[in-house]
């Protein structure tokens, strides 16, 4: 008889439910907003989870008896060991399963990625983070606060330094950049400065500086040297990140996966990709660098089979999740979150 089990992937947007079964079917999916408990609190997060789970066993038609049998919780903002151990208790408080696994959401989407146990996966959409994992059970991650932990980069970041380059390109502090032009054109004003008064006026309002991140990568992509340089800062951060995780794991001199996630490397613009695909090789020969096609959550479902001893469904979970769920938009930033 096939056990029952619940997947979640958490993001700062978004939150996925999944209530499937050893077999590899699909009972249920759902989804709904933030769960990230930087965002809503662990009171909040434990309470958006409940509604989501309530509503994936409607969905299912699981009557109030039936038990299932793990929950697999991969939620942003269980970076500190302190908070996902806060997280695994209050989760494990409310019964929701016999079992219980809870951690940071890249770990989902490492999962997602890969099936090979030694790993790393950099994840780059509104910001970045990495974790890694090696075959004998160590891991790898980084603190992940942002700016107080000495993070850069991300789609927020990228938008923000292409509009401070623009308007310092414009009035002469810095280098002439065709991202000037581009950024003013992008919001139909005549200048950087005016575009710098409508957003401190709030007649732009601060929520559209991300679309300025795909923006940035067009303009790099005809030869602003401007440009092209915040392009390369973000690869090489990328790939300081993977080669730190990498070390730490004792993984740079053997075979090993490196996953690339979230929106910014899932669009996988030339000039970004290849850069980090030729410094990744150079740091590791062995390495095979995959772009994350699957959704997220399949990664915490294969995390939930792999706990059960069910990883034979893992084919077939994929195969629904490809009709039912979408892989991750890559392209639009200003919709990024998690």
């Amino acid at each position: 008889m096939s056990a029952r089990y619940l997947a979640i992937d958490g993001g700062n947007s978004k939150t996925d439910v999944l209530l499937g079964d050893t077999s590899g079917e699909v009972l249920a999916l759902v989804r709904g907003g933030t769960s990230s408990p930087h965002n809503v609190g662990l009171t909040g997060t434990v309470e958006v989870l409940g509604a989501l789970i309530a509503a994936a066993r409607a969905q299912a038609d699981l009557p109030p008896d039936a038990p299932i049998e793990a929950v697999a919780v991969y939620l942003a903002g269980a970076d500190l060991p302190i908070e996902v151990t806060r997280l695994h208790e209050a989760v494990a408080a409310r019964g929701w399963a016999r079992r219980t696994q809870v951690d940071n959401d890249c770990f989902a989407l490492l999962r997602a990625g890969t099936s090979m146990p030694d790993a790393v996966t950099v994840v780059c959409g509104a910001g970045t983070n990495a974790v890694g994992r090696a075959a004998d059970g160590r891991t790898a991650r980084f603190v992940a606060l942002g700016p107080i932990s000495g993070d850069w980069g991300g789609g927020h970041d990228l938008a923000e330094q292409a509009l401070r380059d623009a308007a310092r390109g414009e009035d002469g502090r810095g280098r002439p950049t065709a991202l000037s032009a581009a950024v003013a054109a992008h919001f139909g004003l005549p200048t950087v400065e005016a575009v710098s008064l409508a957003l401190h006026f709030g007649d732009l309002p601060m929520e559209r500086i991300p679309e300025l991140a795909p923006l940035l990568f067009a303009v790099a992509a005809e030869g602003d040297e401007v440009a092209s340089a915040l392009v390369t800062r973000q690869a090489e951060e990328i790939l300081a990140q993977y080669r730190v995780a990498a070390t730490r794991l004792d993984l740079l001199a053997t075979r090993h996966a490196l996953v690339l996630g979230g929106g910014v490397l899932q669009a996988r613009h030339p000039q970004l990709h290849d850069q980090i695909v030729a410094g990744a090789r150079a740091l590791a020969p062995s390495v095979h660098v995959t772009v994350l096609s699957a959704p997220p959550v399949a990664g915490a479902a294969l995390l939930a089979l792999d706990t059960l001893g069910a990883t034979a469904a893992e084919r077939s979970l994929r195969t629904v999740l490809e009709r039912r769920l979408p892989s991750p938009a890559a392209g639009h930033l200003a919709r990024i979150a998690d």
